[in-house]
């Protein structure tokens, strides 16, 4: 009750090509100095004690971030607060005497730093250190990147601003997006292999049942940053492709009142709000978000509400934090659609209801001791509950069984056979199996709705999960040389119970189901499931950078992770279901950076990661019983953990003029990841159905490179990547759907392609570029424009590379906003200008299988190709409030 009270008194309430103009900046390079000594900090990132003394000799100056207060951002129209800066030629600064250069300077806090991407969480619970001396690939997204011009998608903002990130959509929702770094995913369709651990306030927020994330339940709003880093087995369990570090924000980062109202396209309205004050030691901090959205196809309407509030106390040396994250979403995520019907209209879908309802409980709490000038205790605590109800409409595998009987002549029927009944298509040991409900008896096909028949499937997650974790960080000096220790352990209990229920109906107009009431009970592919799932999972992790010189630094680290699932069938009808499993594995990583010039480093690095099979693939694992997709548990063979090698290298540089106005920032970097075992997710023989196996050797390598310039006037970027994403092991994959399959080795009677060393992992684009600039105008008026693009990539069931690729595509945003006062900002944006016709991924579909009297007499399926269509040209805009 007090959650919903809070949640409505809440929401009541409330490119460019980069050229460098000056050489001076080199000679103002910023050293690393500055934030090589930062105070200890908390999960929330903050130092603990403003002002103390830390190992620069200098006092702590406690910087605010996301100060909204335009009239700061008039008097000085820095980088970081741009509401009004002044317009004026770019005037190159005078070159830095050297002792400027070399002298140390205040410690920023450690929230500024991450979000300014100076410093690199080394572990989910903080640590950081500059980003200098990190021997991998990382990348940061602050908060203004975030809701730059009143956007919310998180996942939006990654992908424009971190060179390897790449959106798919294989659920059809704005909202649910999937994301792809480097070939690796985080996102919310079970099914999909996770390879990102993610951590907001350093606790886990991969789900339980399937590792997924849900980016649509964190109020983007509350983010501070997001750091984005490869090749740190420390993140745990997922990070064969690299971990996501969250941070929310508090009241001692955030002060003042945020309120911002946005409507436009697609019936979208939304308002944004965030509020945050401080008192002597104690900070509060308050952000809510109400989202609706008609989606842009059919029956593809969302409605979100979040929030997220943080109570903090900082005293001389100890510092706690007590937040809440709550969140509701419903989405309609409506999938891929065959491309002839898209062809009749860019919003059809393919079989509906698919409606996805989530909620989210999660309050933790962290706190930090400073115990000594060098040595920082901290922890954290969590509890998290998770509902997810899914309701998905789709094509049933049955058709009267007189038909079934036509094509089977040869089969034998039950006792109780019925040719005007519901038959399954595929028979058992040859006999004719008609479908029944939950009594027993038999279904006749006019109560079910006649033909062409469908099913709604009930899918349903209850989801509780706690734990915490315990962390020291120890910077003393090792034998004369700069040091920075930390170690830490964390534990995660999780309990989750599965069900599914499958009811019959008929498809009508728009291909939507309509329920007869009739909830199947039979035969074993349509009795629904009851499961029990219990986890347990424990990390003891270490890292240690050393400074061997000014130049030179040498990190060293690993993590052992343990991980227990122990799964049980409540139903008493799939005994194979009820095993327990566990996995080990201790990980290292070892790398070192070289600063040969000021400003300009060389880093290297080699990790290991491994990660567990989720308890949705160890339960539909067997190839003989594969479980209809995003739907039922069967069978429980074991799998094997994925284990990761991770080389990487690269340059980066960082420079920045000696008055601050102007900031140079670059990388490029070569990587190489090898998954051995790799869980793949093919297609079986019956449709709409699949299983989990392990597929051998899987290899994800290529290039990366971003840069980003800033002056008084301009912002730029651009990032660009290649990413060769491709199978290593030889295997035969089922692939019903395709077009060029052949029997499979074995089984005549079902359709296989030939996998090859090589060959392309569907879903995953070889190129990604990016690039955007903001040009303020006047100094109230700002505009800017935005480019992603993306080369084509294979559709899921063509993983032998045989068919069109869905295309590659060009989008292009525009966006312009206008400070009429001090505290009033007005804004607007248009998505996709060009209204470029795109798909975000792609799949087969068995074409000769699906009905087409929903769609006219006379029309056929004959392409077996599907998308997922990107969103069309969209406007919105809005207002903003500040005080």
């Amino acid at each position: 009750m007090i959650f919903n009270i809070l949640r409505h008194c809440a929401f009541s309430t409330g490119i460019a090509l980069l050229l460098w103009p000056t050489l001076a900046l080199a000679q103002g390079t910023e050293q690393q100095p500055a934030t090589t000594d930062t105070p200890a900090t908390t999960q929330n990132g903050q130092a603990p004690v403003s002002g103390e003394p830390t190992g620069a000799d200098l006092p702590a100056v406690e910087v605010i971030q996301d100060q909204p207060k335009a009239k700061a951002a008039k008097a000085a129209p820095k980088q970081k607060q741009k509401a009004t800066p002044v317009a004026q030629p770019v005037v190159s600064p005078e070159p830095l005497p050297p002792e400027a250069v070399s002298s140390p300077s205040a410690p920023v806090s450690t929230a500024a730093g991450r979000a300014n991407g100076d410093l690199v969480p080394m572990s989910p619970s903080g640590g950081e250190i500059p980003v200098g001396k990190y021997p991998g690939g990382v990348s940061t997204v602050s908060s203004t990147m975030i809701l730059d011009n009143g956007r919310v998608e998180t996942q939006d903002a990654l992908q424009k601003h971190v060179p390897g990130v790449i959106l798919m959509d294989a659920g059809g929702s704005t909202f649910r997006t999937q994301l792809d770094y480097r070939g690796f995913g985080a996102g919310s369709i079970t099914g999909f292999p996770q390879g990102v651990a993610v951590y907001q306030n350093g606790v886990r927020i991969n789900e339980v049942f399937g590792d997924v994330v849900n980016w649509d339940l964190i109020p983007s709003n509350a983010i501070s940053d997001i750091t984005i880093l490869s090749g740190n087995p420390v993140y745990g369990l997922n990070a064969i492709g690299g971990g996501a570090s969250i941070l929310m924000k508090d009241g001692f980062s955030f002060q003042g009142v945020e309120i911002d109202v946005m409507g436009g396209s697609f019936g979208r309205k939304q308002v944004s709000t965030q509020v945050g004050m401080q008192s002597g030691p104690a900070a509060i901090y308050f952000a809510g978000q109400k989202i609706m959205d008609d989606g842009y196809r059919d029956f593809s309407d969302a409605d979100l509400e979040r929030m997220y509030t943080d109570l903090g106390f900082r005293g001389s040396a100890v510092e706690m934090h007590f937040n809440l994250t709550w969140a509701g979403s419903s989405a309609g995520v409506v999938a891929a659609s065959p491309e002839e019907l898209l062809n009749l209209g860019w919003e059809r879908t393919f079989t509906s209801p698919q409606t996805t309802d989530l909620e989210l409980l999660m309050p933790s709490i962290n706190a930090s001791v400073k115990a000594t000038d060098t040595l920082t205790f901290s922890g954290l605590a969590y509890y998290r509950r998770y509902r997810s109800n899914l309701i998905d409409g789709n094509v049933l595998e049955g058709e009267e069984c007189g038909e079934v009987l036509a094509e089977n002549p040869g089969a034998t029927t039950e006792a109780d056979f019925n040719a005007d009944n519901v038959c399954s298509e595929e028979l058992e040991n040859n006999e004719i199996q008609q479908l029944r409900d939950l009594d027993g008896n038999p279904i006749d096909g006019d109560a079910a709705g006649g033909e062409p028949f469908g099913v709604i499937d009930r899918i349903n997650q209850k989801a509780e999960s706690w734990g915490g974790s315990v962390q020291a960080v120890e910077k003393s000096d090792l034998f004369g040389f700069k040091n920075q220790f930390l170690f830490g352990a964390s534990y995660d209990r999780g309990s989750v119970r599965y069900g599914t229920s499958s009811e019959i109906g008929t498809i009508g107009p728009r291909f939507v189901v309509d329920g007869s009431g009739i909830i199947l009970g039979g035969p074993d592919d349509f009795i629904g499931r009851d499961v029990d799932v219990q986890t347990e999972y424990v990390g003891v992790y270490f890292t240690n950078t050393l400074d061997l010189t000014d130049q030179l630094a040498v990190t060293v680290g690993g993590r052992y992770n343990y991980a227990a699932i122990d799964m049980v069938d409540l139903t008493g009808e799939f005994d194979g279901i009820t095993r327990d499993h566990s996995f080990e594995r201790f990980n290292p990583s070892v790398g070192a950076t070289y600063e040969f010039m000021p400003g300009i480093s060389l880093y290297a690095g080699y990790s290991e990661a491994n990660r567990a099979p989720t308890p949705a693939e160890l339960a539909c694992a067997n190839p003989e019983n594969p479980c209809p997709i995003e739907s039922f548990l069967t069978d429980d063979p074991p799998l094997e953990q994925v284990v990761s090698d991770t080389w990487e290298a690269g340059l980066r540089g960082r420079m920045k003029s000696f008055d601050g106005s102007q900031r140079f920032d670059w990388g490029v970097g070569l990587f190489r990841t090898q998954n051995t075992d790799d869980i793949l997710f093919v297609s079986a023989a019956q449709t709409g159905r699949g299983y989990f196996f392990n597929a051998g050797d899987t290899l994800r390598q290529g290039v990366e490179a971003g840069m980003r310039y800033s002056n008084s006037v301009w912002s730029l970027y651009a990032g660009y990547s290649y990413v060769s994403a491709t199978f290593e092991t030889a295997n035969e994959f089922q692939s019903p759907a395709h077009p060029l399959g052949t029997p499979c080795v074995g089984d005549p009677d079902t359709s296989c392609i030939n996998v090859s060393p090589g060959d392309n992992i569907p879903g995953i684009p070889a190129h990604r570029i990016k690039a955007g600039f903001d040009y303020w105008v006047t100094d109230r008026w700002k505009v800017g424009a935005d480019l992603v693009a993306a080369s084509g990539q294979y559709h899921l069931g063509d993983e032998a590379n045989l068919l069109q690729q869905v295309g590659g595509y060009t989008r292009v945003d525009v966006s312009t906003s206008y400070q009429l006062t001090d505290n009033v900002q007005i804004y607007g944006f248009v998505n996709n200008i060009f209204d470029q016709r795109y798909g975000l991924f792609g799949t087969l579909f068995e074409a000769d299988e699906a009905p087409t009297d929903p769609v006219g007499p006379g029309f056929e399926f004959t392409n077996p190709r599907s998308i997922v269509p990107a969103p069309p040209v969209a406007a919105y805009g809005g207002v903003k409030v500040t005080f």
